[in-house]
Protein backbone atom coordinates (compact mmCIF):
# COMPACT_ATOMS: atom_id res chain seq x y z
CA UNK A 1 0.00 0.00 0.00
CA UNK A 2 1.36 3.54 -1.08
CA UNK A 3 2.40 5.65 1.88
CA UNK A 4 3.04 8.33 -0.01
CA UNK A 5 0.33 10.75 1.90
CA UNK A 6 1.93 9.59 5.36
CA UNK A 7 3.74 12.84 7.01
CA UNK A 8 6.77 12.40 10.09
CA UNK A 9 6.13 13.82 12.69
CA UNK A 10 9.64 16.16 12.56
CA UNK A 11 8.94 17.82 16.04
CA UNK A 12 9.54 14.59 17.70
CA UNK A 13 13.17 14.27 16.31
CA UNK A 14 15.29 13.34 18.41
CA UNK A 15 19.21 13.35 18.57
CA UNK A 16 20.83 10.03 18.09
CA UNK A 17 24.48 9.99 17.64
CA UNK A 18 27.59 11.71 16.55
CA UNK A 19 30.17 10.22 14.08
CA UNK A 20 33.22 11.94 13.05
CA UNK A 21 33.67 9.70 9.54
CA UNK A 22 31.80 7.48 7.60
CA UNK A 23 33.01 4.64 9.11
CA UNK A 24 31.58 5.79 12.77
CA UNK A 25 28.15 6.21 11.37
CA UNK A 26 25.00 4.64 12.69
CA UNK A 27 24.72 1.43 10.39
CA UNK A 28 23.42 2.10 6.60
CA UNK A 29 19.81 0.78 6.78
CA UNK A 30 16.33 2.45 6.52
CA UNK A 31 16.64 6.30 5.05
CA UNK A 32 18.09 9.38 5.67
CA UNK A 33 18.05 12.89 4.32
CA UNK A 34 21.40 15.26 4.97
CA UNK A 35 21.21 19.07 5.54
CA UNK A 36 24.55 20.50 4.60
CA UNK A 37 26.13 24.35 4.03
CA UNK A 38 28.48 26.97 4.56
CA UNK A 39 29.46 27.47 7.92
CA UNK A 40 28.00 30.92 7.77
CA UNK A 41 24.23 29.88 6.00
CA UNK A 42 21.76 28.96 8.81
CA UNK A 43 21.69 25.61 8.73
CA UNK A 44 21.19 24.50 12.02
CA UNK A 45 18.77 27.31 12.30
CA UNK A 46 17.04 25.58 9.83
CA UNK A 47 16.91 22.28 11.11
CA UNK A 48 15.59 23.97 14.60
CA UNK A 49 12.70 25.52 12.56
CA UNK A 50 11.89 22.28 10.84
CA UNK A 51 11.80 20.05 13.70
CA UNK A 52 10.24 23.17 15.87
CA UNK A 53 12.63 22.89 18.20
CA UNK A 54 15.10 25.61 19.74
CA UNK A 55 18.30 23.05 20.16
CA UNK A 56 18.14 20.43 18.64
CA UNK A 57 20.74 21.20 15.99
CA UNK A 58 23.58 23.77 17.53
CA UNK A 59 23.84 27.00 16.36
CA UNK A 60 27.14 29.16 17.22
CA UNK A 61 28.44 32.71 16.65
CA UNK A 62 31.36 30.78 15.87
CA UNK A 63 31.06 29.06 12.04
CA UNK A 64 32.51 25.46 11.24
CA UNK A 65 32.44 24.68 15.28
CA UNK A 66 30.54 21.73 14.20
CA UNK A 67 33.09 19.18 12.51
CA UNK A 68 30.69 15.84 13.43
CA UNK A 69 28.18 13.97 11.27
CA UNK A 70 25.48 14.14 13.57
CA UNK A 71 22.12 11.74 13.12
CA UNK A 72 18.54 12.47 14.28
CA UNK A 73 16.09 9.85 14.70
CA UNK A 74 12.51 11.06 14.16
CA UNK A 75 10.55 10.12 17.24
CA UNK A 76 10.94 6.68 17.95
CA UNK A 77 11.99 5.82 14.72
CA UNK A 78 15.63 5.37 13.98
CA UNK A 79 14.69 4.34 10.83
CA UNK A 80 14.28 7.68 9.28
CA UNK A 81 16.70 9.69 10.12
CA UNK A 82 17.67 14.04 9.77
CA UNK A 83 21.76 14.11 9.50
CA UNK A 84 23.16 17.45 10.01
CA UNK A 85 26.41 17.45 7.90
CA UNK A 86 29.57 19.46 8.96
CA UNK A 87 29.66 22.78 7.79
CA UNK A 88 32.11 23.88 5.70
CA UNK A 89 33.96 26.97 3.53
CA UNK A 90 34.25 29.22 6.15
CA UNK A 91 35.55 28.29 9.50
CA UNK A 92 39.03 29.85 10.70
CA UNK A 93 40.39 26.38 10.58
CA UNK A 94 43.67 25.20 9.09
CA UNK A 95 43.54 24.33 5.65
CA UNK A 96 44.14 20.58 6.43
CA UNK A 97 41.37 20.34 8.26
CA UNK A 98 39.37 21.84 5.78
CA UNK A 99 40.19 19.48 3.09
CA UNK A 100 39.40 16.22 6.03
CA UNK A 101 36.16 17.48 6.29
CA UNK A 102 35.64 18.05 2.27
CA UNK A 103 36.70 13.89 1.80
CA UNK A 104 34.47 12.76 4.62
CA UNK A 105 31.68 14.56 3.14
CA UNK A 106 32.47 13.64 -0.19
CA UNK A 107 32.75 9.61 1.15
CA UNK A 108 29.34 10.37 3.18
CA UNK A 109 27.65 11.55 -0.07
CA UNK A 110 29.05 8.34 -2.69
CA UNK A 111 28.59 6.02 -0.62
CA UNK A 112 26.15 6.05 2.46
CA UNK A 113 22.94 3.36 1.33
CA UNK A 114 20.41 4.79 2.82
CA UNK A 115 20.81 8.48 1.93
CA UNK A 116 18.05 9.16 -0.11
CA UNK A 117 18.32 12.88 -0.71
CA UNK A 118 20.39 16.52 0.18
CA UNK A 119 19.04 19.45 1.44
CA UNK A 120 21.52 22.27 0.46
CA UNK A 121 21.26 25.20 2.85
CA UNK A 122 22.52 28.63 1.53
CA UNK A 123 22.02 32.58 2.38
CA UNK A 124 20.26 33.75 0.06
CA UNK A 125 22.27 36.96 -0.63
CA UNK A 126 25.75 35.13 -0.87
CA UNK A 127 24.58 31.78 -3.26
CA UNK A 128 26.59 29.16 -5.04
CA UNK A 129 29.74 29.22 -2.96
CA UNK A 130 32.91 27.31 -4.39
CA UNK A 131 31.81 24.79 -2.13
CA UNK A 132 28.45 24.97 -2.56
CA UNK A 133 29.25 23.65 -6.21
CA UNK A 134 31.86 21.18 -5.50
CA UNK A 135 28.97 19.58 -3.09
CA UNK A 136 26.47 20.16 -6.32
CA UNK A 137 29.40 18.23 -8.29
CA UNK A 138 29.15 15.49 -5.84
CA UNK A 139 25.74 14.66 -5.62
CA UNK A 140 25.40 15.22 -9.50
CA UNK A 141 28.38 12.31 -9.45
CA UNK A 142 26.24 10.06 -7.12
CA UNK A 143 22.99 10.96 -8.85
CA UNK A 144 21.36 12.57 -5.42
CA UNK A 145 18.84 15.02 -5.49
CA UNK A 146 19.14 18.26 -3.85
CA UNK A 147 16.67 21.01 -2.46
CA UNK A 148 18.00 23.79 -1.96
CA UNK A 149 17.09 26.48 0.88
CA UNK A 150 18.11 30.18 0.07
CA UNK A 151 17.76 31.02 3.60
CA UNK A 152 17.83 34.40 5.30
CA UNK A 153 14.87 35.47 3.28
CA UNK A 154 13.44 38.02 5.64
CA UNK A 155 16.80 39.95 5.36
CA UNK A 156 15.93 40.74 1.91
CA UNK A 157 12.47 42.68 0.44
CA UNK A 158 10.42 40.49 -1.33
CA UNK A 159 11.17 40.95 -4.48
CA UNK A 160 14.50 41.07 -4.45
CA UNK A 161 14.08 37.26 -2.52
CA UNK A 162 12.65 36.65 -5.37
CA UNK A 163 15.03 37.92 -7.80
CA UNK A 164 17.85 36.18 -6.09
CA UNK A 165 15.60 33.08 -6.07
CA UNK A 166 15.00 33.45 -9.83
CA UNK A 167 19.03 34.01 -10.51
CA UNK A 168 20.08 30.67 -8.75
CA UNK A 169 17.49 28.75 -10.69
CA UNK A 170 18.96 30.23 -14.04
CA UNK A 171 22.67 29.24 -13.13
CA UNK A 172 21.49 25.52 -12.23
CA UNK A 173 19.47 25.52 -15.16
CA UNK A 174 21.47 22.32 -16.30
CA UNK A 175 20.73 20.34 -13.22
CA UNK A 176 17.08 21.12 -13.25
CA UNK A 177 16.14 17.19 -13.20
CA UNK A 178 17.78 17.03 -10.32
CA UNK A 179 17.98 20.05 -7.82
CA UNK A 180 15.20 21.97 -6.60
CA UNK A 181 14.68 25.22 -5.20
CA UNK A 182 13.23 27.38 -2.32
CA UNK A 183 12.93 30.72 -0.47
CA UNK A 184 13.37 29.99 3.45
CA UNK A 185 13.35 32.01 6.89
CA UNK A 186 13.86 30.27 10.11
CA UNK A 187 13.01 33.43 11.85
CA UNK A 188 9.73 34.04 10.01
CA UNK A 189 9.15 30.19 9.70
CA UNK A 190 8.85 30.97 5.90
CA UNK A 191 8.89 27.77 3.58
CA UNK A 192 8.81 25.40 6.75
CA UNK A 193 5.77 22.96 5.07
CA UNK A 194 7.47 23.11 1.51
CA UNK A 195 10.66 21.46 3.53
CA UNK A 196 8.65 18.99 4.78
CA UNK A 197 6.93 17.77 1.46
CA UNK A 198 10.30 17.10 0.30
CA UNK A 199 11.50 15.26 3.11
CA UNK A 200 8.20 13.27 3.01
CA UNK A 201 8.60 12.05 -0.33
CA UNK A 202 12.65 11.28 -0.24
CA UNK A 203 12.19 9.22 3.25
CA UNK A 204 9.25 7.17 2.05
CA UNK A 205 11.15 6.44 -1.22
CA UNK A 206 11.65 2.84 -1.67
CA UNK A 207 15.51 1.99 -1.74
CA UNK A 208 16.85 1.30 -5.31
CA UNK A 209 17.61 -2.13 -5.95
CA UNK A 210 21.09 -3.36 -5.55
CA UNK A 211 23.43 -4.06 -8.67
CA UNK A 212 24.25 -7.92 -9.25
Amino acid sequence: MSRCNARFNYQAARFLTSAPTLAKCPPDAGAEVAFAGRSNAGKSSAINALTRQKALARTSKTPGRTQLINFFGLGEDSDHRLVDLPGYGYAKVPEQVKLEWQRHLSDYLRRRGSLRGLVLVMDVRHPLSEFDQTLLGWADEADMPVHILLTKADKLKSGAAKNALQQVRSRLREWEDLVSIQLFSALKKQGIEEVHARLDEWLLEAPAPADD
